[in-house]
């Protein structure tokens, strides 16, 4: 028999099938077996490729944060400071559209957040994007320390917001939620008329949600920076 033209299995290959196995099963799913299951081949021949299931989780946590946009925090080449300098009004804009983008990397892969969150960052493309951010929050004008919590509270924003929804907590009608709760009712209704509603698959309470908190940290920061 001939040798097959390419590699049946890389270090990417495998990593793309957990990924698969976690978007699919969740995080408990994620096994040696499940993953070789999924490529067609026995677990042994993973180990020639990785060495367990910590190089698995590495490997998704370098394609889940790959798919994250960089370029919004990314400084001009022309420029060692971002448009419109430190504190103005185009370092919003360029955080604003990254911590959406991070956001929307998570939503599509949400049980990945389990296990990347309370582990040691150790990819290189999510050291890539925590250096890339707080470069561009210094360009800003924030000092290093403020920088840092910052990038903390981004973090728990984006992740917080990715893994859960407030609207799939509330999947009644309003008004079954009266009178005992008429808070609750009330607020349900008034986002529904505001153009959300309460229930999955109508997520416009909680972009709308997420964009407050958003715009809310925004300001927090601004309030740090320096005086000019």
């Amino acid at each position: 028999m001939g040798r097959p033209s390419r590699a049946l299995l890389s270090r990417e290959i495998i990593a793309r099938a957990a990924l698969d196995v976690v978007d699919e099963h969740g995080p408990d799913g994620l096994t040696m077996r499940a993953v070789a299951d999924r490529l067609g081949v026995k677990a042994a021949s993973l180990y020639n490729h990785v060495t367990g299931k910590d190089e698995l989780i590495d490997g998704l946590a370098e394609l889940v944060n790959a798919e994250i946009d960089l370029t919004p925090l990314e400084a001009p080449a022309e420029d060692a400071q971002l448009p419109g300098g430190p504190g103005g009004a185009d370092w919003r804009a360029g955080l604003a559209a990254y911590a959406r983008g991070y956001r929307a990397a998570f939503l599509r892969h949400p049980n990945t957040i389990a296990l990347l969150a309370r582990r040691q960052v150790g990819a290189e493309r999510q050291l890539l994007g925590y250096d890339t951010l707080l470069a561009a929050l210094g360009r800003a004008g924030l000092a290093p320390a403020d920088a840092a919590e910052a990038a903390a509270a981004l973090d728990y924003l984006v992740l917080g917001s990715a893994l859960e929804t407030f609207t799939a907590g509330f999947t009644r009608p309003a008004d079954e939620y009266r009178p005992r709760y008429p808070a609750l009712a009330g607020a349900l209704e008034a986002s529904v008329e505001r153009g959300g509603a309460a229930g999955p698959g109508a997520p416009g309470l909680d972009e709308r949600g997420f964009d407050l908190a958003l715009r809310l940290l925004l300001d927090g920061l601004a309030a740090r920076l320096p005086r000019t």
